[in-house]
């Protein structure tokens, strides 16, 4: 069984090549992926060369975390059945090339442990599950707090906006520097942060990525308050330490989301109380995927590219 794939066989070099995909067994589902989210965190940072020592981490390698399709085969212990609308977080079924996280390809062989059903009515913006377990996660992250200030207002920083107010919690206020982003809020102020005086924050949750931030977050913490980090940062962090200091101040780091979280933002979007709309600006059809993966890195209107591979299997 073959399949079609983003391949990164060294930074800045993508193409769509056609890759031996690993016989299924029992426990294993086939999937023919409809869209794939192209990441501007983890991917970015693969695509550049800049990614830090990462479990697994080496070239070729096929990226992808945020895919969605239709089980098309399902082995006796899969648990799943052919025609679900499924989530996969990524699939290793490539042989020697690495799965890193492998889910940009037109048929995927995972573990049916490993899939999530989904409501086939959102189409596209089912890719956006990944990131709003990401958040979800963030916020729910234990011995920290549930964010007052959130830094970055791009897909992630939104999506724990609409988490945030979705759980019935206050409705955070959003930092973005950049003007162009901060429009598309839904229920909730975004702010240029020269314009924001305040600083007793209890919980900061940053999603931009800036490992340069840390001192300003700290000098708008509350005393005791926490600063969350749930971006993902390719320079080392440090900070100031006597601001830190005279604050009490915590740092908490959010790690990769968990199966509780990706359910818990299911319960959300079922229950009508969380969108995923909205946030999907760009597609682009599998076959364009370099001038697509460049334009998700370098295009400051580009929010979100998705992958369509509809007719690729």
């Amino acid at each position: 069984m073959e399949t079609l794939a983003i391949l990164l066989s060294a930074p800045e070099k993508l193409s769509l090549s056609r890759l031996q995909l690993t016989p299924p067994g029992a426990e294993d589902v086939v999937v023919d992926i409809d869209w794939s989210g192209i990441s501007t965190g983890t991917e970015r940072l693969l695509w550049s060369g800049r990614m830090p020592s990462f479990p697994g981490m080496g070239y070729p390698l096929v990226p992808g975390y945020e895919s969605v399709g239709r089980v098309v085969q399902a082995g006796i212990a899969a648990g799943r059945q052919p025609g679900e609308a499924v989530f996969v977080p990524g699939a290793r079924c490539f042989g020697d090339i690495r799965g890193l996280f492998g889910g940009a390809a037109a048929r995927l062989v995972v573990a049916g442990a490993r899939v999530t059903p989904v409501d086939p009515a959102l189409g596209a913006d089912a890719v956006l599950l990944a990131l709003a377990a990401t958040a979800h996660h963030a916020m729910a992250l234990q011995n920290a707090a549930i964010p007052e200030l959130i830094v970055g207002h791009g897909v992630l920083g939104r999506l724990l906006a609409r988490i945030i107010i979705a759980a019935g919690h206050p409705v955070p206020i959003v930092w973005e520097s950049n003007p162009a982003r901060r429009d598309g809020a839904n229920g909730y102020l975004v702010v240029d942060p020269a314009e924001d005086m305040r600083r007793d924050y209890r919980a900061i949750c940053d999603v931009s990525g800036d490992a340069a931030l840390l001192d300003t977050l700290i000098a708008r913490l509350a005393p005791g308050g926490v600063v969350t980090l749930a971006g993902f940062y390719s320079a080392p962090l440090s900070f100031t330490f006597p601001p830190a200091f005279m604050r009490e101040a915590r740092i908490a780091i959010a790690a990769e989301w968990k199966q509780l979280d990706l359910e818990a933002v299911n319960k959300l979007i079922a229950a009508r109380r969380l969108s995923l709309s909205g946030l999907i600006t760009h597609r682009a059809a599998a076959d364009a995927a370099p001038e697509a993966y460049r334009q998700a890195f370098e295009d400051p209107a580009c929010l979100k590219m998705v992958l369509d591979w509809r007719n690729k299997q």
